[in-house]
């Protein structure tokens, strides 16, 4: 073995690979990334807005691979809300473009009497699309829409994000944020944020803050801090 061949050989086990890219999920946008084989994340959300605190839980499951995923959301206020079951199919998955059509059930199980639920079964729908404009920079778009039939009732859903790769393990991100009944109503948020990653052998924790601006009439600005777990099961 020549000098040189032994030189980089010594060099390739010396230096680690580096760590790929963050890709999780947007703080208030979905992104079209299914969860690994074998691999389950648990998200923590917590938002303080208009003077009140809500939490979210999110487990997601992937269903033999990639393709198929299987997922939870247990939402909380001043009680438990309505709590959603998730199934998301990765129709498209590159370096680049990446799709995955969501679709929900929203079971009654808040106190519609308290305001921490509708009072009926609610059926969802977000098409989340994910597209790397470059090695530094990608976008992820949504728009989809809840209805719940008991109380004939549809609110729609729209929003986009940014999210710079400053490093491999931090992302600087802004997002937009859109629901509402119609055009003319609801709620519009801009949010800058940052998330970075913690590898711990195959746990990864990501931890994360936002800062989400009402840009209705409201102008309230609130606070949202994120918090994921990641690791092979």
């Amino acid at each position: 073995m020549s000098a040189s061949l032994l030189l980089a050989l010594v060099m390739q086990q010396a230096v680690p690979a580096a760590p790929p890219p963050i890709a999780d999920n947007s703080f208030l946008i979905e992104e079209a990334y299914n969860q690994e084989a074998r691999v389950v994340q648990h998200i923590n959300a917590l938002m303080r807005f208009n003077g009140a605190w809500a939490y979210s839980f999110t487990q997601e499951w992937p269903l033999g691979g990639e393709r198929h995923q299987l997922s939870y959301t247990v939402p909380v206020t001043s009680g438990l809300g309505d709590v959603a079951i998730n199934y998301r199919h990765q129709v498209a998955s590159s370096e680049r473009v990446a799709f995955a059509p969501r679709l929900s059930v929203v079971l009654p199980t808040g106190n519609e009497a308290k305001g921490l639920g509708t009072g009926g079964t609610g059926f969802q729908a977000n098409l989340p699309l994910s597209v790397s404009v470059g090695p530094a920079l990608v976008t992820h778009w949504n728009a989809g829409a809840t209805h719940t039939p008991s109380i004939d009732e549809t609110v729609y859903n729209a929003g986009a994000s940014a999210i710079w790769r400053a490093h491999s393990l931090v992302n600087v991100m802004l997002e937009l944020a859109w629901s509402g009944t119609n055009a003319d109503d609801g709620l519009l948020l801009l949010s800058p944020g940052v998330r970075w990653a913690h590898n711990f052998g195959s746990l990864q924790v990501v931890p994360g803050v936002a800062v989400p601006i009402d840009l209705g009439p409201g102008k309230n600005t609130g606070v949202f801090v994120y918090l994921s777990l990641e690791h092979p099961f």
